[in-house]
């Protein structure tokens, strides 16, 4: 039977929440939230943790809100959500861009006390035109990779964010020409949940860092994998700042350096604070030797995520049935491709999930949609209109 223990919802708040916004509707729960800022708040860092969250997995403003005041501060992806983030009350100082196109206000939010971080030479160069002899944040690709599929994973030779390490020479005669001093190092391997992993990661970002003197903070940016579904395993992430706090102390003993640890988590802070309500449409089946499908009123205009990587939602048809059946979960779209219960990894492949036996107008929770829902959706797609978000 398909359920979900992170449900922070009970059944007759979401008749409440449906009933007052209609359907489909995103809620998140600001408990959830402060209390995996206080997790990631208390990773062990040695000479100091900033915490950035990456603005793309949710930029629902009360999100934003609720982790400005847990003390969080802002990793942007362009500089629409750097905008964003000033909007909501972040100091200029506490946003980080760290894109894969150069802001287009970029020099303006420069100007205003953003934070800007190189992914490329060329943004690099360009940063140094426009702020010679200013500090500078540099991305680079270590090498190494991490995640349940090539589209999560955001390092090594199939990787094309940040600078490729074997040009850090390249990266130094940019930064003297402009006069610029890097003093921070950012590096991204994707997602995953193994110690390992993440203490290799941060023990070859530490190498790279030998070759800049005047480094002072680290960046392993974010990647730390919940479990959505109940079968899977959540990072642990005190074993993996333990393992990353030993590299640093280990530095500062070769070195004397004592570096300052940033993180940009999403998923770990939002996923689990979100659940999409929705309602049984329709339910239709291909006979006794097929199958019986579940239309939903939502789908990929608002969870792109198990189209895209064959990515698990943990679904719930809320009744009182004693029954249950076996189905395939699709979306309303008109589109072969709008289907939420694929295989794990394996988008294009149908599965199935034994779920209570529904009716039409059942309520149906899709969970874990608090991160890259809402904010990584087909919208638009049949002209479905964007749908309503609420936090709780």
């Amino acid at each position: 039977m398909d359920t979900f223990s992170r449900n922070f919802l009970n059944s007759e708040q979401t008749g409440k929440l449906a009933a007052k916004n209609g359907t489909p509707l995103f809620a998140y729960s600001s408990k959830v939230l402060k209390e995996q800022s206080k997790a990631i708040l208390n990773v062990p860092a040695p000479y100091g943790l900033t915490v950035r969250y990456a603005v793309k997995a949710n930029p629902h403003t009360g999100v934003l809100k609720v982790l400005r005041e847990q003390g969080i501060k802002i990793d942007a992806s362009s500089g629409h959500e750097a905008e964003l983030a000033l909007k909501e009350g972040f100091k200029p100082a506490d946003i980080l861009i760290t894109s894969q196109q150069l802001p287009h206000n970029l020099e303006e939010l420069l100007k205003k006390g953003v934070q800007f971080n190189a992914t490329s030479l060329h943004q690099l160069e360009t940063y140094g035109k426009i702020a010679p002899g200013a500090t500078a944040s540099v991305r680079l690709n270590p090498g190494i990779g991490s995640g349940h599929s090539t589209k999560t994973t955001t390092g090594g030779l199939s990787s094309s964010f940040g600078i490729w390490h074997e040009y850090i020479p390249r990266i130094l005669e940019l930064a003297n020409h402009h006069k610029l001093t890097i003093n921070r190092l950012h590096t991204h391997i994707g997602s995953g949940t193994d110690p390992a992993v993440w203490q290799t990661a941060a023990h070859s970002s530490i190498k790279h860092i030998k070759q800049f003197p005047d480094v002072e903070t680290i960046d392993l940016g974010g990647g730390f994998k919940v479990a959505r579904m109940d079968n899977e395993q959540d990072a642990d992430i005190l074993q993996i700042g333990q393992g990353i706090a030993a590299e640093l102390q280990d530095f500062y003993s070769q070195t004397g350096r004592k570096l300052h640890l940033e993180l940009e988590p999403g998923t770990f802070l939002t996923a689990n604070a979100g659940i999409l309500i929705s309602r049984v449409e329709d339910i239709v089946d291909t006979g006794p030797k097929g199958r019986k499908f579940i239309k939903l009123d939502t789908g990929m205009n608002d969870i792109l995520r198990p189209s895209l990587y064959g990515a698990q939602h943990p679904i719930a048809v809320l009744n009182d049935s004693a029954q249950s059946e076996k189905y395939v979960v699709v979306g309303h779209n008109c589109e072969s491709g709008d289907l939420l219960t694929p295989a794990p990894g394996e988008p294009e492949t149908i599965a199935t999930r034994e779920l209570n036996k529904a009716a039409i107008g059942d309520l149906v929770l899709i969970g874990g949609a608090g991160a890259y829902c809402a904010s990584m959706a087909a919208h638009g797609y049949n002209s479905y209109p964007l749908t309503k978000e609420v936090i709780i």
